[in-house]
Protein backbone atom coordinates (compact mmCIF):
# COMPACT_ATOMS: atom_id res chain seq x y z
CA UNK A 1 0.00 0.00 0.00
CA UNK A 2 1.20 3.60 -0.85
CA UNK A 3 1.84 5.49 2.68
CA UNK A 4 -0.80 8.24 2.34
CA UNK A 5 -3.83 4.80 2.09
CA UNK A 6 -1.70 3.34 5.23
CA UNK A 7 -2.72 6.48 6.96
CA UNK A 8 -5.90 6.86 6.44
CA UNK A 9 -6.05 3.08 7.19
CA UNK A 10 -4.45 3.09 10.78
CA UNK A 11 -6.81 6.47 11.44
CA UNK A 12 -9.13 4.19 10.85
CA UNK A 13 -8.45 1.29 13.03
CA UNK A 14 -8.18 4.42 15.67
CA UNK A 15 -11.47 4.88 15.54
CA UNK A 16 -12.80 1.10 15.22
CA UNK A 17 -11.08 0.56 18.66
CA UNK A 18 -13.61 3.07 20.18
CA UNK A 19 -15.81 0.03 18.84
CA UNK A 20 -13.67 -2.46 20.40
CA UNK A 21 -14.02 -0.96 23.51
CA UNK A 22 -17.58 -0.98 23.46
CA UNK A 23 -17.77 -4.61 22.64
CA UNK A 24 -15.62 -5.65 25.72
CA UNK A 25 -17.53 -3.68 28.36
CA UNK A 26 -20.69 -4.51 27.03
CA UNK A 27 -19.46 -8.57 27.52
CA UNK A 28 -17.85 -8.11 30.66
CA UNK A 29 -20.41 -5.63 32.94
CA UNK A 30 -23.82 -6.17 30.26
CA UNK A 31 -23.95 -3.10 29.58
CA UNK A 32 -24.36 -1.08 26.13
CA UNK A 33 -24.31 2.32 27.30
CA UNK A 34 -21.33 3.40 25.14
CA UNK A 35 -23.31 2.64 21.84
CA UNK A 36 -23.64 5.55 20.93
CA UNK A 37 -20.49 6.77 21.36
CA UNK A 38 -19.09 3.55 19.80
CA UNK A 39 -21.35 3.32 16.44
CA UNK A 40 -20.90 7.01 15.43
CA UNK A 41 -17.16 6.32 15.89
CA UNK A 42 -17.65 3.49 13.74
CA UNK A 43 -19.53 5.13 10.69
CA UNK A 44 -16.45 7.89 10.87
CA UNK A 45 -13.66 4.92 10.98
CA UNK A 46 -15.43 3.46 7.79
CA UNK A 47 -15.17 6.60 5.92
CA UNK A 48 -11.53 7.14 6.33
CA UNK A 49 -11.59 3.25 5.57
CA UNK A 50 -13.30 3.85 2.20
CA UNK A 51 -11.05 6.91 1.54
CA UNK A 52 -7.43 4.80 2.55
CA UNK A 53 -9.13 2.04 -0.53
CA UNK A 54 -10.07 5.07 -2.87
CA UNK A 55 -6.58 6.68 -2.70
CA UNK A 56 -5.08 3.16 -2.92
CA UNK A 57 -6.57 2.27 -5.85
CA UNK A 58 -6.03 5.44 -7.43
CA UNK A 59 -2.49 5.40 -6.62
CA UNK A 60 -2.41 1.63 -8.25
CA UNK A 61 -4.90 2.42 -11.22
CA UNK A 62 -7.00 -0.80 -10.54
CA UNK A 63 -9.07 -2.46 -7.68
CA UNK A 64 -6.64 -2.76 -5.13
CA UNK A 65 -7.04 -6.25 -4.22
CA UNK A 66 -3.41 -7.61 -5.34
CA UNK A 67 -2.52 -9.24 -1.78
CA UNK A 68 -3.95 -10.81 1.22
CA UNK A 69 -3.47 -7.31 3.62
CA UNK A 70 -5.71 -5.43 0.85
CA UNK A 71 -7.85 -7.92 0.17
CA UNK A 72 -8.80 -8.25 4.08
CA UNK A 73 -8.78 -4.65 4.26
CA UNK A 74 -11.34 -4.49 1.27
CA UNK A 75 -13.72 -7.71 3.32
CA UNK A 76 -13.18 -5.76 6.60
CA UNK A 77 -15.08 -2.41 4.91
CA UNK A 78 -17.96 -4.19 3.18
CA UNK A 79 -18.68 -5.90 6.56
CA UNK A 80 -18.70 -2.76 7.98
CA UNK A 81 -21.30 -1.06 4.83
CA UNK A 82 -23.38 -3.62 5.93
CA UNK A 83 -23.72 -4.03 9.45
CA UNK A 84 -24.22 0.07 8.91
CA UNK A 85 -27.02 -0.64 6.29
CA UNK A 86 -28.43 -3.47 8.78
CA UNK A 87 -28.64 -1.78 11.90
CA UNK A 88 -30.11 1.70 10.24
CA UNK A 89 -32.64 -1.13 8.52
CA UNK A 90 -33.78 -3.04 11.56
CA UNK A 91 -32.89 -0.43 14.59
CA UNK A 92 -30.91 -2.82 16.58
CA UNK A 93 -27.36 -3.11 17.76
CA UNK A 94 -26.80 -6.42 19.24
CA UNK A 95 -25.05 -7.57 16.36
CA UNK A 96 -21.80 -4.46 16.93
CA UNK A 97 -20.72 -6.82 19.77
CA UNK A 98 -19.56 -9.46 17.31
CA UNK A 99 -19.06 -6.79 13.96
CA UNK A 100 -17.39 -4.54 15.63
CA UNK A 101 -14.16 -6.28 16.94
CA UNK A 102 -14.36 -8.40 13.57
CA UNK A 103 -13.60 -5.27 11.16
CA UNK A 104 -11.03 -3.98 14.44
CA UNK A 105 -8.95 -6.90 13.49
CA UNK A 106 -9.27 -7.66 10.20
CA UNK A 107 -8.80 -3.64 9.49
CA UNK A 108 -6.00 -3.38 11.94
CA UNK A 109 -3.90 -6.86 10.48
CA UNK A 110 -4.51 -5.07 7.19
CA UNK A 111 -2.86 -1.69 8.53
CA UNK A 112 0.11 -3.94 9.63
CA UNK A 113 1.65 -3.78 5.66
CA UNK A 114 4.18 -1.80 4.67
CA UNK A 115 3.92 1.02 3.09
CA UNK A 116 5.52 -0.09 -0.79
CA UNK A 117 5.81 1.45 -4.09
CA UNK A 118 2.72 1.01 -6.45
CA UNK A 119 3.02 0.47 -10.41
CA UNK A 120 0.23 1.18 -12.03
CA UNK A 121 -0.81 -1.45 -14.92
CA UNK A 122 -2.19 -4.63 -15.71
CA UNK A 123 -3.90 -5.92 -13.52
CA UNK A 124 -6.75 -8.92 -14.49
CA UNK A 125 -9.65 -7.00 -14.36
CA UNK A 126 -11.80 -10.18 -14.55
CA UNK A 127 -9.89 -11.52 -11.92
CA UNK A 128 -10.45 -8.08 -9.70
CA UNK A 129 -13.95 -8.12 -9.92
CA UNK A 130 -14.45 -11.82 -9.03
CA UNK A 131 -12.25 -11.01 -5.92
CA UNK A 132 -14.98 -8.00 -5.11
CA UNK A 133 -17.62 -10.21 -5.67
CA UNK A 134 -16.04 -12.93 -3.85
CA UNK A 135 -15.30 -10.79 -0.68
CA UNK A 136 -19.32 -9.01 -0.81
CA UNK A 137 -20.44 -12.18 -0.94
CA UNK A 138 -17.94 -12.92 2.71
CA UNK A 139 -19.46 -9.76 4.23
CA UNK A 140 -22.83 -10.98 3.43
CA UNK A 141 -21.95 -14.35 4.87
CA UNK A 142 -20.41 -12.77 8.34
CA UNK A 143 -23.98 -10.47 8.75
CA UNK A 144 -25.80 -14.13 8.39
CA UNK A 145 -23.29 -15.22 10.61
CA UNK A 146 -24.42 -13.22 13.30
CA UNK A 147 -28.08 -12.96 12.94
CA UNK A 148 -28.12 -16.68 12.96
CA UNK A 149 -25.47 -16.81 16.27
CA UNK A 150 -28.58 -14.12 17.53
CA UNK A 151 -30.93 -16.32 16.42
CA UNK A 152 -29.98 -19.09 18.73
CA UNK A 153 -29.22 -17.02 21.23
CA UNK A 154 -32.65 -15.16 21.11
CA UNK A 155 -34.82 -18.68 20.80
CA UNK A 156 -32.78 -19.76 23.92
CA UNK A 157 -33.99 -16.34 26.12
CA UNK A 158 -36.93 -17.19 25.33
CA UNK A 159 -37.23 -20.58 26.54
CA UNK A 160 -35.84 -19.81 29.17
CA UNK A 161 -37.44 -16.34 29.82
CA UNK A 162 -33.57 -14.88 30.83
CA UNK A 163 -32.28 -11.99 28.96
CA UNK A 164 -29.45 -8.98 29.18
CA UNK A 165 -29.81 -5.56 28.26
CA UNK A 166 -27.39 -5.94 25.41
CA UNK A 167 -29.76 -8.69 23.64
CA UNK A 168 -33.13 -7.28 25.37
CA UNK A 169 -33.22 -5.00 21.73
CA UNK A 170 -33.24 -7.87 19.69
CA UNK A 171 -35.85 -8.07 16.86
CA UNK A 172 -38.34 -11.20 16.89
CA UNK A 173 -37.06 -14.50 15.97
CA UNK A 174 -38.57 -14.44 12.49
CA UNK A 175 -37.26 -10.86 11.81
CA UNK A 176 -33.69 -12.36 12.39
CA UNK A 177 -34.39 -15.74 10.25
CA UNK A 178 -35.71 -13.00 7.64
CA UNK A 179 -32.10 -11.16 8.16
CA UNK A 180 -30.25 -14.85 7.66
CA UNK A 181 -32.43 -15.72 4.68
CA UNK A 182 -31.79 -12.19 3.08
CA UNK A 183 -28.42 -12.39 3.40
CA UNK A 184 -27.79 -16.01 2.47
CA UNK A 185 -29.01 -14.72 -0.74
CA UNK A 186 -26.89 -12.49 -1.25
CA UNK A 187 -23.92 -14.41 -0.74
CA UNK A 188 -25.31 -16.94 -3.10
CA UNK A 189 -25.69 -14.67 -5.49
CA UNK A 190 -22.67 -12.27 -5.25
CA UNK A 191 -20.69 -15.84 -5.46
CA UNK A 192 -22.35 -17.37 -8.33
CA UNK A 193 -21.91 -13.68 -10.31
CA UNK A 194 -18.11 -14.00 -8.89
CA UNK A 195 -18.07 -17.62 -10.50
CA UNK A 196 -20.02 -16.46 -13.89
CA UNK A 197 -17.19 -13.60 -14.22
CA UNK A 198 -14.31 -15.55 -13.35
CA UNK A 199 -15.61 -18.17 -16.41
CA UNK A 200 -16.45 -14.99 -18.69
CA UNK A 201 -12.84 -13.73 -18.15
CA UNK A 202 -10.61 -16.78 -17.79
CA UNK A 203 -12.15 -19.59 -19.60
CA UNK A 204 -10.89 -22.79 -18.36
CA UNK A 205 -7.55 -20.81 -16.68
CA UNK A 206 -9.14 -20.41 -13.34
CA UNK A 207 -8.37 -24.31 -13.05
CA UNK A 208 -6.18 -24.93 -10.29
CA UNK A 209 -5.87 -21.36 -9.00
CA UNK A 210 -6.62 -21.86 -4.81
CA UNK A 211 -8.74 -18.19 -5.12
CA UNK A 212 -11.53 -19.78 -7.76
CA UNK A 213 -11.80 -23.43 -5.89
CA UNK A 214 -12.45 -21.74 -2.31
CA UNK A 215 -15.53 -19.86 -4.23
CA UNK A 216 -16.62 -22.93 -5.75
CA UNK A 217 -16.42 -24.43 -2.65
CA UNK A 218 -18.49 -22.10 -0.74
CA UNK A 219 -20.87 -21.86 -3.59
CA UNK A 220 -21.18 -25.36 -3.27
CA UNK A 221 -22.01 -24.75 0.84
CA UNK A 222 -24.49 -22.21 -0.30
CA UNK A 223 -26.43 -23.94 -2.83
CA UNK A 224 -26.64 -26.57 -0.04
CA UNK A 225 -27.75 -24.63 2.32
CA UNK A 226 -30.81 -22.89 0.46
CA UNK A 227 -32.12 -25.86 -1.43
CA UNK A 228 -32.44 -27.09 2.56
CA UNK A 229 -33.83 -24.13 3.59
CA UNK A 230 -36.60 -23.83 0.06
CA UNK A 231 -37.24 -27.78 -0.32
CA UNK A 232 -36.61 -29.51 2.81
CA UNK A 233 -38.16 -26.92 4.82
CA UNK A 234 -35.03 -26.05 7.48
CA UNK A 235 -36.36 -23.09 9.39
CA UNK A 236 -35.23 -21.47 12.46
CA UNK A 237 -32.55 -23.36 14.84
CA UNK A 238 -32.08 -26.10 11.58
CA UNK A 239 -30.82 -23.15 9.39
CA UNK A 240 -29.08 -20.69 11.99
CA UNK A 241 -26.58 -23.54 12.54
CA UNK A 242 -26.38 -24.63 9.22
CA UNK A 243 -25.68 -21.23 8.41
CA UNK A 244 -23.34 -20.68 11.10
CA UNK A 245 -21.37 -24.29 9.99
CA UNK A 246 -21.08 -22.37 6.16
CA UNK A 247 -19.32 -19.45 7.64
CA UNK A 248 -17.00 -21.38 9.30
CA UNK A 249 -16.36 -23.48 6.89
CA UNK A 250 -15.58 -20.91 4.05
CA UNK A 251 -13.37 -18.73 7.04
CA UNK A 252 -11.21 -21.58 7.52
CA UNK A 253 -10.88 -22.61 4.05
CA UNK A 254 -10.38 -19.08 3.19
CA UNK A 255 -7.46 -18.42 5.99
CA UNK A 256 -5.89 -22.20 4.80
CA UNK A 257 -5.20 -20.55 1.29
CA UNK A 258 -4.54 -16.86 2.49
Amino acid sequence: MVSTSIFWLRIAVCFYAVGLVHSMLALIRKRAGLYPLARGAFRVGAILHGVAIVDLGMAAGHIPVDNFFQTLSLCAFLIAVLFLAVEWRYQFASTAVAHFPLVFVMTLVAAMERPVPILNGARDTWLALHIVLVLAGYAALAIMAAASVFYLVQEHNLKTKKSTRILEKLPALATLDNLVSRYLEYAFVFITLAIIVVFLGSGTRWVGDARITISMVTWALLLATLYLRTTAGWRGRKAAAMAIAVVLCSAITWVVWA
